[in-house]
């Protein structure tokens, strides 16, 4: 490793850290300080936040290794994502951020169920919490593989060790500045994120020549990689219903629950959504470009996922590779720390509190939740250690089961009144359940599994929908309290909007 790349990765690295200690002397007295923030995040601070945690390493080594290898017909995938998080934010942030206020001030998706329901069988709150530890375990190694990836790839420096590097770094400032800590150092590297995605491509397009040149020597390869149209109608489907999934995911709404106020979404929106459309183009066109210059460079990829790691390497002077590496890493650690944080908020007010030791002290809940952020921490590593996992696969495993399992009930729990804790606890049964058997069952049809034919979110976002209607039909009429708050939440969403 060149003195200049040390060099650049050991500011970012500082950076981070740094960001880490001063979240902790801010915001983490009390457990609502370091798990939520205090709910005072800033529009940037919010919209950034959200898009580096939802896009992980996926947008710099997942989407642009799947344009390499199949070309531009992945545009369904972003068309779909960009849809799904404009929606999110116009359907559910409001409304999130107000109900979970007026419902006992929650402050983790769990606690806000079981309020906004009551319901005093405490099982809705158990089994989202399960689905919350178990599928962001598994994203967590996502993010971890892609560590690993990157040390291998770019450093020459073992798989293992960048599988540690990455947890420690993240795992000692989430520990430490816990939501705060989290979200700034997400806004810091979203910017990272953005740079890169149009420094890269832009470069290796002049690098090539021009886009003309670009687009005639793919053409040559394979035109088919020049197709958007390519696809089975079930395989734009599935593509598209990556955006159902946006809202299900916890690490990003829960960015919702902690600005500042209602009338700062509009805000966040559109930068949120300004930067999330930048990022994907810059991400299909890294991988696109790279099919280009691998095949006029005539240089070696046996990974995919790691064409914009080649080019950083081939295109740019060691300091200024470091420096775009660590856009890898930002996106990496901004998925992790926010997945690790959720999972330790789930731990800490869902488990814990809720059921082991009921009157524990401030002090105590902020010890366990830093507790916890090790301890997933270490399980993440634990399943990160095949370096053979897709990122791209194991980020879409994890993004259908929180969509199929959280979105409809999410959805309809801000819209539809007659919603019974019932008919919420059905739909994330029947979600979680629907994805996990239409991943590993082992049914097959014409040689393909159910995987193959449609995206799991699919099945499983409709059948938790259908779900959730006819339980909640069948069950009691909510109280008149329950009632009472929905319309409290409904007139101040239209008054601060």
């Amino acid at each position: 490793m060149s003195v200049s790349l040390l060099i650049s990765l050991t500011l970012y690295f500082a950076a981070m850290l740094s960001i880490g200690l001063y979240a902790y002397r801010r915001s983490t007295d009390d457990v609502a300080g370091y798990l939520l923030g205090g709910r005072q995040l800033g529009p940037a601070v919010t919209a950034l936040s959200a898009g580096a945690s939802d896009m992980s390493g996926w947008i710099i080594m997942g989407l642009p290794g799947a344009v390499y290898l199949s070309g531009l017909g992945n545009i369904w995938i972003g068309t779909g994502l960009v849809a799904g998080a404009y929606l999110n934010y116009l359907l559910v942030a409001p409304r999130l951020r107000a109900y979970t206020e007026i419902a006992g001030d929650s402050i983790t998706l769990p606690d806000f169920f079981e309020n906004r329901f009551e319901d005093r069988s405490r099982l809705l709150r158990i089994v989202a919490s399960i689905v919350i530890i178990v599928f962001f375990t598994v994203y967590t190694s996502s993010g971890l593989v892609g560590g690993g990836k990157l040390f291998e790839n770019a450093f020459n420096q073992s798989y293992e060790m960048g599988l540690f590097i990455t947890a420690g770094v993240v795992v000692l400032y989430t520990l430490f500045g816990g939501f705060l800590a989290v979200s700034m150092t997400d806004f810091v590297q979203g910017c990272i994120m953005f740079a890169a995605l149009i420094l890269v491509p832009i470069v290796a397009i002049i690098e090539l020549g021009g886009v003309g040149p670009v687009i005639d020597t793919v053409n040559s390869i394979d035109a088919k990689h020049l197709w958007i149209s390519n696809l089975s109608i079930a395989a734009v489907i599935s593509s598209l219903a990556w955006g159902l999934g946006y809202f299900g995911q916890p690490h990003i709404i829960v960015r919702f629950m902690a600005i500042r106020s209602v009338g700062e979404i509009k805000l966040a929106r559109r930068i949120g959504m300004s930067w999330m459309i930048t990022c994907l183009l810059g991400a299909m066109a890294v991988g696109f470009v790279g099919i280009a210059f691998v095949a006029k460079a005539q240089v070696s990829l046996t990974d995919p996922e790691a064409i914009f790691i080649l080019l950083s390497q081939l295109l740019f002077h060691p300091f200024i590779t470091g420096f775009l590496l660590a856009a890898v890493l930002a996106a990496i650690m901004s998925t992790v720390s926010s997945q690790l944080l959720v999972t330790s908020s789930s731990l800490t007010e869902d488990i814990y509190k809720a059921f082991l030791q009921k009157e524990a002290s401030q002090y105590q809940l902020v010890f366990v939740g830093r507790l916890c952020v090790v301890l997933v921490a270490m399980l993440a590593v634990f399943l990160a250690h095949n370096r053979d996992s897709s990122i791209l696969q194991l980020v879409s495993h994890a993004w259908a089961g929180f969509g199929a399992a959280f979105g409809p009930m999410i959805l309809l729990s801000l819209y539809w009144q007659r919603m019974t804790s019932a008919g919420a606890l059905a739909g994330i049964v029947v979600g979680a359940a629907t994805v996990l058997f239409w991943i590993y069952a082992p049914i097959s049809v014409a040689g393909q599994s159910l995987s193959q034919i449609i995206y799991a979110m699919v099945p499983g976002f409709l059948l938790s929908a259908v779900a959730i209607v006819l339980v909640s039909r069948l069950s009691q009429v909510p109280s008149e309290e329950i009632n009472t708050a929905f319309s409290v939440m409904e007139a101040r969403v239209k008054a601060e909007l």
